[in-house]
């Protein structure tokens, strides 16, 4: 019996030893007193504060200064026989932007809408455009009017006529001008 609390003393002193014998905590490096910070990357951002810890900047995000990077979430009622046109205006119904009624755009809107477009998203609203559309069209946008069209690029004769009628210049997505 004394040897067990021999040994438990033993091994009590040997942890006390052990503990102790941490080596001691190095020097701090001297910290310069003044930290240079360029000129150019200072920039007042207006914040305000929303609750203790949050602070919200008073800028506009990207989305909403391009309307086209907005994220949209769309269900087509898969019940409703939905064309091309429907699905093209049921996405831009609260953007801000319309469908045009050109040649190109109204063949486009006659189409049938594929199943796997019935649900979209989430999604930018160019990139929902764009599936809906389809790799065959290309997206034109008139920033002024908000109005989103359609054309395609390698047209039959009887298509490029009836676009040719309607001859309202618009902006393409890449920003040139089109006739």
């Amino acid at each position: 019996m004394h040897a067990i609390r021999s040994y438990r003393s033993c091994l009590l002193l040997a942890a006390l030893v052990a503990g102790c014998a941490t080596p001691p905590a190095p020097s701090p490096s001297p910290v310069p007193a003044e930290v240079a910070v360029p000129a150019s990357g200072l920039e007042y951002v207006p914040v305000v504060r929303y609750g203790r810890y949050t602070l919200v900047e008073l800028t506009p995000t990207a989305d909403q200064q391009d309307l086209l990077l907005q994220v949209v979430d769309v269900s087509i009622p898969s019940t409703l026989h939905a064309s091309v046109g429907d699905a093209l205006r049921h996405v831009l119904q609260r953007s801000g932007y319309q469908l045009c009624s050109r040649g190109d755009t109204d063949a486009l809107g006659s189409l049938p809408l594929p199943a796997a477009h019935y649900h979209l998203g989430p999604l930018q609203l160019r990139e929902a455009l764009l599936t809906l559309a389809g790799p065959a069209r290309t997206l034109h946008v008139d920033h002024s009017t908000r109005r989103i069209c359609f054309s395609q690029p390698h047209a039959t004769p009887a298509e490029s006529a009836t676009a040719s009628a309607d001859s309202a210049p618009l902006q393409s997505s890449a920003g040139e001008l089109q006739p």
